[in-house]
C-alpha cells in the first residue's frame, strides 16, 4: 500500500553531521566556538566601523553591513543545531523549517548582493578616482544596499511560497544540520519541477547576475591597473581590492564545492560537512580577512578597544 500524503506534518529531522554518539560533544564544542569567535569578529568590525568617522566611507559602510548580515547568516543554523545536540534531538519543527529556509535564502543572498556592491565601489574608486565622492554618494549608497534587501526579501519569500505547495509522505529525513531548500524539496512525495524550475532561475538571476557583475568590475579594475605606470602605484591600487577579492574567491569556491558535488552527496553527511565551509567558515574568516589585511581596520579597530 501507497504511503498516505500527510500535507500537514508538524516536524523535520534533522540528521547533522554524524550520528555518533560519542562525537556529539566534540561536534557542540567546535561549533560553539566557531559561532563564538564569527559572532565576536564580525561584532567588532561592524562597532569599530560604527565608532570611527575616519571609515565612514562607502567601502566601510558596504563592510559594516557584510558583518552585521555574517552574524545573521551564521545565527540562522548553528544555534538550532547546538539545541539540537545538546537536547539529544534531531527535531525542527515544520514552520522553524520554513523560518530556517526563509532567513538562510535572505542573508545567503545579502552576502552574494553586497559583495557585487564592494566589487562596483572599488571599480569606481579606481577606475574613476575624481568623481569616486559624486558617484558614491551617500544616497546611492543606501539604495543600493536597500535593494539589496528587497531582491533577496522577494527571491526567499518566492521560493518558501514555492515550498509551502508541496506535500510529504511522512516525517522528512534531512541529511544536513539545517534545513536546506533542495534537500527539502527532494523530501517532497508531490510534484517538485516548478520548484526545481525556481530554484535554478533564481540562481542563475540572483547568483549568476552578481557574479558577472564581479567578473566585469575586476576586469575593469585589471585594465586600469595595468596602465599605472609605477610598480607602488599598482601595489596601492591593487591593495584596496585585496581583502574584498580574499572574501569574494572564498564565498563563491565554497558554494561551487557544495552545489557541484554528485547527487548523491546530497544523501549523506558527505553533504553536511560541506555545508560547514560555506554557513560557517566563511563568515567566521571574513572578519580576519579584513582585519589581516586592512590597515584602516586594524588602526579602527586598535582605537575601539583602547576606549
Amino acid at each position: 500500500m501507497e504511503p498516505e500524503n500527510d500535507t500537514h506534518i508538524s516536524e523535520f529531522l534533522l540528521l547533522g553531521i554524524s550520528d555518533e554518539p560519542e562525537l556529539q560533544p566534540l561536534i557542540f564544542g567546535l561549533f560553539l566556538t566557531m559561532y563564538l569567535i564569527t559572532v565576536f569578529g564580525n561584532l567588532l568590525i561592524f562597532l569599530a566601523v560604527s565608532s570611527d568617522s575616519h571609515l565612514h566611507t562607502p567601502m566601510y559602510f558596504f563592510l559594516s553591513n557584510l558583518s552585521f548580515v555574517d552574524i545573521c547568516f551564521i545565527s540562522t543554523t548553528i544555534p538550532k543545531m547546538m539545541w539540537n545536540i545538546q537536547m539529544q534531538s534531531k527535531v525542527i519543527t515544520y514552520e522553524g523549517c520554513i523560518n530556517q529556509i526563509y532567513f538562510l535564502l535572505l542573508f545567503a543572498g545579502l552576502d552574494d548582493f553586497l559583495l557585487t556592491v564592494m566589487a562596483y565601489d572599488r571599480f569606481v574608486a579606481i577606475c574613476h578616482p575624481l568623481h569616486y565622492t559624486v558617484i558614491m554618494n551617500s544616497r546611492l549608497c543606501g539604495l543600493l544596499v536597500l535593494v539589496s534587501w528587497m531582491m533577496s526579501a522577494l527571491n526567499s519569500l518566492i521560493q518558501i511560497l514555492m515550498m509551502l505547495r508541496l506535500s510529504f509522505c511522512r516525517v522528512p529525513e534531512i541529511p544536513n544540520f539545517f534545513c536546506e531548500l533542495n534537500q527539502v524539496v527532494r523530501s517532497a512525495c508531490s510534484g517538485t519541477f516548478l520548484n526545481d524550475v525556481m530554484v535554478y532561475v533564481a540562481a542563475g538571476l540572483l547568483s549568476g547576475g552578481p557574479f558577472i557583475g564581479i567578473l566585469y568590475s575586476y576586469s575593469k579594475i585589471v585594465s586600469s591597473i595595468r596602465g599605472i605606470s609605477s610598480a607602488q602605484g599598482k601595489y596601492r591600487a591593487f591593495s584596496t581590492c585585496a581583502s574584498h577579492l580574499s572574501v569574494v574567491s572564498l564565498f563563491y569556491c565554497t558554494i561551487l564545492g557544495v552545489y557541484l558535488n554528485p547527487a548523491d552527496a546530497h544523501n549523506s553527511h558527505s553533504s553536511a560537512i560541506a555545508s560547514v565551509m560555506y554557513t560557517v567558515v566563511t563568515p567566521m574568516l571574513n572578519p580576519f580577512i579584513y582585519s589581516l589585511r586592512n590597515k584602516d581596520i586594524k588602526e579602527a579597530l586598535k582605537r575601539f578597544i583602547e576606549q
